[in-house]
C-alpha cells in the first residue's frame, strides 16, 4: 500500500485532529493533547510543513514540521512531530513515506537538522541519533532525537515551539 503524500489543504484541518486523536489515543507514552498540538500549530502559523498521506483517496496519515529554537541563537532547525498513521494501516509503511518527505523537504530548504521527542528503535532507522545533551526542559533525555544535516550541532539545549506547551 503506497500512500500519495501531499500537503495538508484547509479542509484537512478536521480529518487531521480526529486522525491524531485516534492514533495517538492506545499509546502509553502520549500526553493526549497531540491533535491540539497541530491546532495549536496551525493557529500561531508554526506549521513550516504539514504533510498528509492518502490511501485509497482516504486520509491515512499526517506528519507536521515546526521551527524549533536553540539556546545559542542558531538557526535552521525543525521539529519533526506529531506525525500520526491511522490504527488500522500502522506498519504499512505510511509514517516511513511521511518522514521521507520531509527529510526531503528539509534538505531541500538547507535545513541544519531536525530534533524530535520519540521511540529511538523507531527513528533511528530513518538516520535520527540520540541526543541527550541537547534535550529541551522538562523532555525525557532517553526519548529526544537529533538528525543533523548541515554542519556540527551547536553545544546547548533546543527547544520546541511555545504551541507544544499550551
Amino acid at each position: 500500500m503506497i500512500p500519495a503524500i501531499r500537503p495538508e489543504t484547509a479542509s484537512d484541518a478536521r480529518a487531521i485532529h480526529a486522525l491524531t486523536k485516534r492514533a495517538f489515543a492506545p499509546m502509553p507514552f502520549a500526553g493526549g493533547d497531540e491533535q491540539d498540538v497541530i491546532d495549536r500549530l496551525r493557529a500561531a502559523g508554526a506549521l513550516s510543513l504539514s504533510l498528509v498521506a492518502e490511501t485509497d483517496g482516504v486520509l491515512s496519515g499526517h506528519l507536521a514540521l515546526s521551527p524549533a529554537a536553540h539556546e545559542s541563537g542558531a538557526g535552521g532547525w525543525y521539529a519533526l512531530g506529531p506525525i500520526s498513521v491511522e490504527p488500522g494501516v500502522q506498519r504499512a509503511g505510511i509514517g516511513a513515506a511521511l518522514i521521507a518527505a520531509a527529510k526531503a523537504w528539509l534538505a531541500g530548504e538547507g535545513a541544519r537538522g531536525c530534533i524530535l521527542t520519540g521511540n529511538p528503535r523507531y527513528y533511528e532507522r530513518f538516520g535520527f541519533a540520540p541526543a541527550p545533551a541537547h534535550t529541551p526542559q522538562g523532555e525525557p533525555e532517553a526519548y529526544f532525537q537529533i538528525w543533523i544535516l548541515n554542519g556540527p550541532v551547536p553545544a546547548g539545549r533546543f527547544r520546541f515551539h511555545p504551541a507544544f506547551y499550551g
